[in-house]
């Protein structure tokens, strides 16, 4: 076997050793059974913000004195979108660029930085005034993700509540690639109007008690591919034009040859 051959076959090994994953590449959680059990430092609860939309219904024994309090159909004008059909509409509110939502009766309600069960605890406080013992429900309707890159199938989600995990939402996504960097994971997370990007090792097992393991709304999830993946990935790309290059001088030289013969 000549030397050219000796050093193609060579490199050629290289480069499949280079796309394999080994355990540690690829483990979740790989010193879980070292971690000890701990409670969550803070308890996480999703904030309202500018844009959500928010499904407020007020209720009680006597429904006839809490329906001033539940939006309508012609709400809708001011910013209010109607979430099933037309015969039982149930509407729900969207939360104004100033942070505001509009409320029948109470009228203008700064409640962007509350959280779900403040805003509950504020309308019933309020509405119990006129009302005996209101019943207030509230919940976000658009509780938006995204996931990017090496997942199977990268998107935005729409989810029902507003607890959400990262290994949650990467279930949404159909989990990791064998190809994804599981130490190099960005989220991306806006905060008071400026954007945030923080990196999360899903090797490492405190990432379940990390500040950073709930999601909050718009959160983007991108999942960079392996060091081994880009390097396959470019020497692959290097290989094909090499070959493409080499057809093209061949095809050239045959038609010359051709000519002059």
């Amino acid at each position: 076997m000549n030397k050219p051959i000796k050093i193609a076959i060579l490199g050629c090994a290289i480069l499949f050793l280079s796309g394999c994953a080994t355990s540690r590449d690829v483990l979740y959680f790989q010193n879980i059974d070292k971690a000890q059990l701990q409670a969550l430092t803070t308890r996480y609860e999703a904030v309202i913000k500018k844009d959500d939309e928010l499904k407020i219904i007020v209720t009680s024994a006597d429904k006839t004195v809490t329906d001033p309090y539940n939006f309508t159909i012609g709400d809708i004008s001011s910013g209010f979108t109607t979430l099933s059909e037309p015969e039982t509409p149930i509407i729900s509110c969207v939360v104004d660029c100033n942070g505001n939502i509009r409320f029948p009766v109470i009228g203008d309600i700064h409640v962007e930085g509350m959280t779900r069960l403040d805003l509950i605890d504020y309308l019933t406080e309020r509405i119990a005034q006129d009302v005996k013992k209101p019943v207030v429900y509230v919940s976000f309707k658009n509780f938006k993700f995204t996931v990017l890159g090496e997942v199977r199938s990268p998107g935005t989600y729409t989810y029902g509540t507003e607890k959400l995990n990262i290994l949650q939402a990467l279930g949404y996504a159909g989990d990791l690639n064998v190809t994804a960097m599981r130490n190099g994971i960005l989220l991306i997370r806006e905060i008071d109007g400026v954007v945030h990007h923080i990196k999360i090792d899903l090797r490492d097992s405190d990432i379940l008690s990390s500040p950073y393991f709930f999601l909050q709304q718009n959160d983007v999830l991108y999942v960079p591919p392996s060091t081994a993946r880009l390097a396959a990935a470019t020497t692959s790309t290097g290989i094909w034009n090499a070959v493409s290059a080499l057809a093209s001088t061949v095809s050239v030289t045959i038609a010359l040859l051709a000519l002059i013969l």
